[in-house]
């Protein structure tokens, strides 16, 4: 399995590809997307659409991980942020990717081990999972780490669903490891 995360942003959008082999986690490509912020919003979303558009094209994924926005203290920002990650995902589903999503609370836990990790932390633990011989920089660490969370989770979700003990809408959730709906 190809994985292709995504940590959306209006400035900067993070990208990671990651191939799955059973347990074993393997580096592609990673990188960011820089948004000209002196361009109007419509333009600035097209370039997320068409940069995402290529990193699908050229890495060839199969299945995609988009971070969910959080609402934040400024309703206009979170707005913003939605956009953008709007334009993400119709790029996403434009190429007929699955699109799967995780909070950051999420993916820190799976990825660290604790929900409030600082970015430091995750970048580290994306260096040293994915065995590379250097710091990643923040959006792509993100975007990877979006994309290791997704194989963690992925087959046990699976798992779940397929012997009925998970709704296929993913109204339950996994809290303390225990199934709740």
């Amino acid at each position: 399995m190809r994985i292709l995360g995504i940590d959306p942003g209006l400035r900067r959008t993070g990208f990671g590809v990651i191939d799955v082999q059973g347990s074993r986690l393997q580096y592609v490509t990673s990188g960011t997307i820089i948004v000209p912020t002196d361009q109007p919003l419509a333009q600035r979303l097209k370039v997320i659409l068409d940069n995402i558009r290529e990193v699908v094209q050229s890495t060839q994924p199969t299945v995609s991980v988009l971070e969910k926005v959080f609402v934040n203290a400024n309703p206009a920002s979170t707005l913003l942020l939605g956009q953008a990650r709007g334009a993400a995902m119709c790029a996403l589903a434009d190429s007929n990717l699955d699109v799967h999503e995780y909070t950051a609370l999420q993916v820190k836990k799976a990825v660290v081990g604790n929900g409030h990790a600082a970015k430091e932390q995750v970048q580290k633990m994306v260096q040293h999972l994915l065995a590379l011989s250097g710091l990643p920089a923040a959006d792509s660490a993100d975007a990877l780490a979006c994309a290791i969370c997704h194989a963690h989770c992925h087959p046990l979700t699976q798992r779940l669903k397929d012997t009925g003990q998970l709704a296929p809408n993913h109204t339950n959730r996994v809290r303390g490891g225990r199934l709740v709906s």
